[in-house]
This record gives C-alpha cells, sequence and structure tokens, in this order.
C-alpha cells in the first residue's frame, strides 16, 4: 500500500471535492473532510490510481469501499455537528469512520469482520483518526455505550434493528439503507420515548447487513 499523501493526491482530491458539490453535497464539513482524507490509503494497493473516482471498490473479506458519493451524502443526511457521540455501524474500510473523526465526532464504530477489524483500526490509527472500535454484531450496537446522538449505518439491513433504535437519543437520527436486492436511504428521528418518523431520502446500494461475528 502506498503510504504517501503527495501534491497528485491532494490534487486529485480537490476535483473530488468539486464533482461531489456539483452532485449535490452542499455540507461544507463533509466536503472540508473528504478534501483531507488520503482514500487512496483505504483502497488495495491495485485500485489507488482510481481512488478518487466517484466509485466504489472491493476491499478485504469480500466488502467494498463506498463509493465517495454515497459517504457524503449519508455525513450530509446525518447533519453532523462537532462533539456529537455518532455509532457507526459497519467500520468496513475505514474511509466513512475517517470522514466523521475528521468532522470532529466523538466515534464509536462496531465490525463484524475480524479481518477488516484489524485492517481499519491499524489504518485509522496510523493516521491518527482517533476513535473507539469494537469487533461484534452491528444489529445489537453498543448498548453500554448508549445513548448516542446520531447512527449510521453502512450496509443494508433487511429490516430496522429494535437495539439501535433503542439506542439512540430522543432528538436524535440514525441513516441506514432499509431492504435486500433494492435498497432505500431512511432517515429515523426519534421524537419521542416511543414515536420515531421516517423518511425516505432515495434508492441506495450497500452490501448486505449480517448478523453474528466473522471469525
Amino acid at each position: 500500500m502506498e503510504q504517501i499523501d503527495s501534491f497528485r493526491h491532494r490534487g486529485m482530491r480537490t476535483r473530488l471535492v468539486q464533482e461531489l458539490a456539483g452532485k449535490g453535497i452542499s455540507d461544507a464539513n463533509v466536503l472540508k473532510a473528504i478534501g483531507k482524507i488520503p482514500r487512496h490509503l483505504f483502497l488495495e494497493s491495485s485500485f489507488v490510481n482510481f481512488a478518487y473516482q466517484d466509485k466504489a471498490f472491493p476491499i478485504a473479506a469480500g466488502q467494498t469501499i463506498s463509493q465517495p458519493y454515497t459517504v457524503a451524502l449519508q455525513s450530509q443526511f446525518l447533519e453532523v455537528k462537532a462533539g456529537d457521540r455518532i455509532l457507526e455501524v459497519g467500520t468496513g474500510s475505514g474511509y466513512q469512520a475517517a470522514v466523521l473523526v475528521e468532522m470532529g465526532v466523538k466515534l464509536f464504530s462496531i465490525e463484524r469482520q475480524r479481518e477488516l477489524y484489524h485492517r481499519s483500526t491499524r489504518l485509522l490509527s496510523q493516521l491518527g483518526y482517533l476513535a473507539r472500535f469494537f469487533l461484534g454484531d452491528g444489529y445489537k450496537g453498543l448498548p453500554s455505550f448508549a445513548p448516542f446522538d446520531k447512527i449510521i449505518v453502512t450496509a443494508g439491513a433487511p429490516f430496522i434493528p429494535r437495539d439501535l433504535l433503542t439506542q439512540l437519543k430522543v432528538g436524535g437520527i440514525m441513516i441506514i439503507p432499509l431492504g435486500d436486492a433494492k435498497q432505500v436511504m431512511m432517515k429515523i428521528t426519534r421524537l419521542s420515548e416511543d414515536d420515531f418518523e421516517q423518511e425516505q431520502m432515495g434508492e441506495c446500494a450497500f452490501v448486505p447487513m449480517l448478523k453474528g461475528i466473522v471469525k
């Protein structure tokens, strides 16, 4: 893996940010974060030259690193504020985690694939993106660290996990891709202890959200 962040890389990030803004990403803090993060370090070496295209690419354990537009859109929907306590379900490559930490949140991230967990946490630590990382079942969340201001799910869930809803603060927001083959991005706002508002934010495509831990 190429461990440098060159002037050329920074130039490609600038063009990527301009492309995302042209596609409707308007949150200045999201764009600023994406402009700082060396995405090429999160990809397998054979894809480094394509790191700043607005495309998803394969990573370890049969997973993918999300398209930058998808990462930016989910982050924008989340209405991130510095200091927010955020639960990320699916650390994956670690790129989404880096964006959120760059935006100044207190991040708690859970990953079920042991291979990805070790790779991502090591890389994020090397790059100085500090958060709390856990190997575990995303459907269960992290009840001992709840409640969270925001929850972001980075895999397609066949249903909305009840455990995650209970870990969301009143007034908090969860962004979750919902569905199997065809998914819809859902924005869920907790209005009170028992009331939740659901809003469809458009179609999307993610790898499936699976239960349990892969040893």
